[in-house]
């Protein structure tokens, strides 16, 4: 009877055990391992989350770069007309400088032009005078154009 007895002291005492640990001991674990899991399943959700913001992120980003390489093409493209532009006024200027400059250029060939001609004609007629002149002094003797001079005086 001896294990009867002591087969009902362990089970009594199993009876106990399991009455203490359901009683105090259980409850303590189940609220670390529910605590765990809310943990584990916040981690899981802030990771998927995380994943979500950089997913958005990276759109952002993809967004803001096409943005941006848009607008370094327009201030290309500005640059480049700004560039044409002044090209092309540097083009008008030297056009019209050189149209200036041709123009006096001509002003100043016809002027010479000019002043040759004028000193050709005074050189033509100072030579025909003195070409007359020597015609006049050998086909005038003295003493006809004395007379000549004396006919003049007596009229005037």
């Amino acid at each position: 009877m001896e294990i009867n007895m002591t087969f009902l002291g362990q089970m009594i005492s199993f009876a106990i055990l399991v009455w203490f640990t359901t009683k105090f001991i259980w409850p303590q674990l189940n609220g670390a391992i529910e605590e765990r899991q809310k943990k584990v399943a916040e981690g899981l959700a802030a990771a998927e989350r995380a994943r979500a913001e950089l997913k958005d992120a990276d759109a952002k980003v993809a967004v803001e770069i096409k943005q941006a390489r848009l607008q370094a093409t327009e201030i290309i493209d500005k640059a480049q007309q700004q560039a044409n532009q002044l090209l092309e006024k540097a083009r008008a200027e030297a056009t019209g400088e050189i149209n200036r400059l041709k123009a006096q250029a001509q002003d100043e060939i016809a002027s010479m032009a000019q002043r040759a001609r004028e000193q050709l004609r005074e050189q033509v007629g100072a030579l025909a005078v003195r070409g007359a002149e020597k015609i006049v002094q050998r086909e005038i003797d003295p003493a006809a154009h004395k007379a000549l001079l004396d006919q003049l005086a007596a009229e005037i």
